[in-house]
């Protein structure tokens, strides 16, 4: 079962309810900014998560200014679109609710999950990146852990998924194998452990190393494991070595 750390306690607490119903997931992202796009990034870790364990979500926007922009820019960072909370309401049959937002935000009346703060080099930094080293880059730390985006970071960033892709790709020649269930085991541990994605991360560097795994086996793996990490691990399939 996926468990979040709540900010309220800091103790781990449920984030689907124990009958199986929705779970409501607001995104506080308040201003369009760095952090702003990382609490957006976390809710929809924590969605993928709870659809991944057979919960169904009701993902909202809530409490952003600039949210055309906003949108897009979460849209780009391959995060999945958010309806707008602003006249939500209850919603149908909602059993929970749990609500991301940044460190130091409004305090809350329901499970809490608080996002630490990022902090850009440059003004600049995060769009000659690219989305797609930013969005590596925040998935290599925890969300309560504070990040600074200089070019060493994303740089490293965007070469450790590059490196992972043409990984991906490869494997993909070879024959499929089924994802080994201890593996499956490990990854859905870590992504329901407060959704540690570096425990994630951890994991998939053992599978790509780990001699005894035929390749079918290591893109299966990835595959699996980028429905939660959202970082389009097969997006080169197909294309020369």
């Amino acid at each position: 079962m996926l468990r979040i750390i709540d900010a309220r306690t800091g103790e781990p607490v449920p984030a689907a309810p124990a009958r199986r119903g929705p779970t409501r997931v607001e995104a506080h992202a308040q201003g369009r900014d760095a952090t702003g796009l990382r609490v957006l990034l976390v809710a929809d870790l924590l969605v993928r998560a709870l659809e991944l364990g057979g919960t169904p979500v009701w993902a909202l926007l809530t409490d952003a200014e600039e949210r055309a922009e906003l949108r897009a820019d979460a849209a780009a960072l391959g995060i999945r679109p958010f309806e707008d909370g602003r006249d939500a309401g209850a919603g149908p049959g909602r059993a929970q609710t749990v609500r991301v937002v940044r460190e130091g935000g409004a305090a809350t009346d329901g499970a809490t999950v608080t996002v630490a703060a990022v902090e850009p080099a440059e003004p600049d930094g995060m769009e000659s990146a690219g989305p797609d080293a930013l969005r590596m880059a925040l998935l290599a730390r925890r969300r309560n852990v504070p990040v600074r985006l200089d070019a060493a970071v994303l740089g490293d960033a965007r070469a450790a998924l590059l490196r992972r892709r043409r990984a991906v790709a490869d494997w993909a020649r070879q024959p499929s194998r089924p994802v080994p269930d201890k593996v499956r085991d490990r990854l859905r541990a870590a992504w329901e452990d407060d959704l540690d994605t570096p425990g994630v991360l951890r994991i998939l560097d053992e599978v790509a190393s780990d001699p005894d795994l035929p390749d079918g086996a290591r893109f299966e793996i990835h595959a699996y494991a980028d429905r939660f990490l959202g970082l389009d691990l097969t997006r080169d399939l197909g294309s020369s070595a």
